[in-house]
């Protein structure tokens, strides 16, 4: 007769009081009230945006109600954009108050998917890394003055974007993609995430026909416009003409171009910009074949979209490594283009926190930083009187640089994990499959 000798199971640790509905209420609430305490604050600065570009759009909905929108020419936003600002006319509040308290609400709203996001790294429910992730987020310098101080809505599409990340780790793609309509909608730097989105589909994380979501969302939105007489071409044109209104190879970023002196013949300059495009494409391309033909990725393609192999470590990593590259290394980009790594590069380090804990402040000190050249503007005509040195330039894109780099390595080295290792995140079960995890 044989006997089986079974190891006791470890006792599982007991909760703490965070646990608690009312306490994690009362967190919930004091993360909010600190968040909009901050940028109550800032609630009375009138940026130069303001001045010259936001205030008039708000003027002319104003006078000329929804209808203003016949002629979305008078802004360079998209129109869902507009449509807030048109509900805005209606609110007993200044139009200073009410397009940052737009922003701010979205702000909100991205603080809530940080907090989904990062609870599927820690699921335990006195877990106090989402509370302390959705503060630091909110608390971005680079965040809080965005929407609080300047008045700018980048919140707006990154909100939407943390979302498609969320969404594409809970396996709902049809979801993830719905979030990216809605961020293209509002702002064309969501294409920084396009090749996340790449790898996600070529390894079957999402499925090729949730694409469809994206142009349906960004179609729909241009309903309302389009019915009272907008132009379709114009509508669906925006972004193109957006794309040739800067020539420099870096409008205030810290990106590669700080390192490149633009040169002075147009058509040099153009060669350049030509040249560093076909270069960020091969690259990307390249790490996208990394990514998909690595271990775990050829495994994905072999076992289909039912059996999850990528990891919680791998789609977020992802998700960075694509929102601090193109920006990093596209010619023509703005101070603000790195929001989108901004937030990510927080959600990341609470994954792997132990490769990636300083990667959020080599971002934050670089992006924050560019901040302040335009934050300290007044007019016009001082706006080259705040500048930073080239030397300081290239140091401040030299950190974003190494930010980049170790992203890069980080999410490069755990594609190249053989799927049989552990590997310091499950991946997350498919909805069908909830029924397996333990509650």
């Amino acid at each position: 007769m044989t006997h089986t000798t079974q190891r006791p199971a470890a006792p599982e640790r007991p909760l703490s009081p965070l646990a608690k509905p009312a306490v994690r209420l009362a967190l919930f609430a004091g993360v909010g009230i600190v968040a909009l305490g901050v940028r109550a604050a800032m609630l009375h600065w009138k940026s130069l945006d303001y001045q010259l570009f936001l205030s008039q759009w708000y003027a002319t909905l104003d006078h000329g109600g929804f209808h203003a929108l016949k002629d979305p020419g008078f802004a360079d936003y998209n129109v869902p954009y507009l449509y807030l600002l048109a509900a805005l006319t209606h609110l007993p509040m200044s139009s200073l108050t009410g397009i940052k308290a737009v922003s701010i609400a979205f702000d909100l709203l991205m603080g809530f998917f940080v907090f989904r996001t990062v609870a599927l790294r820690y699921p335990r429910r006195d877990a106090w890394q989402p509370f302390a992730a959705t503060l630091l987020v909110l608390l971005l310098p680079s965040v809080v003055s965005n929407s609080g101080w300047w008045s700018q809505a980048d919140s707006i599409y990154t909100s939407f974007v943390v979302g498609a990340v969320y969404f594409v780790l809970t396996r709902r793609p049809w979801w993830a993609c719905t979030m990216i309509g809605f961020a293209l909608a509002f702002k064309l730097q969501t294409v920084f995430v396009f090749p996340f989105l790449l790898v996600m589909l070529l390894t079957r994380r999402l499925l090729w026909r949730s694409l469809l979501a994206i142009p349906a969302v960004y179609l729909v939105l241009d309903i309302p416009a389009f019915m009272i007489g907008a132009d379709p071409v114009k509508l669906l044109t925006v972004y193109t003409r957006q794309a040739d209104s800067y020539q420099q190879l870096t409008l205030n970023a810290p990106s590669l171009y700080q390192f490149i002196k633009t040169p002075l013949d147009p058509h040099h300059a153009e060669t350049v910009r030509s040249a560093a495009i076909l270069g960020t494409g091969a690259l990307v391309c390249a790490l996208i074949a990394l990514a998909v033909f690595s271990r775990t990725g050829r495994r994905a393609l072999r076992s289909g979209a039912a059996h999850p192999t990528l990891t919680q470590n791998q789609v977020v990593l992802t998700a960075l490594a694509s929102a601090i590259t193109l920006p990093f290394l596209l010619p023509s980009m703005h101070d603000r283009y790195f929001y989108i790594a901004d937030v990510l590069s927080v959600v990341a380090a609470f994954y792997v926190p132990r490769r990636l804990w300083f990667v959020p402040a080599l971002v934050q000190v670089s992006s924050f930083c560019a901040y302040l050249t335009f934050l300290r503007i007044k007019t016009v005509e001082t706006m080259w009187d705040y500048q930073w040195s080239p030397l300081v330039w290239k140091l401040l894109s030299a950190s974003m640089g190494v930010a980049a780099l170790v992203v890069l390595v980080v999410t490069v080295l755990e594609f190249r994990r053989r799927p049989e290792e552990p590997v310091s995140l499950s991946t997350v079960p498919s909805p069908r499959d909830s029924h397996l995890t333990a509650h």
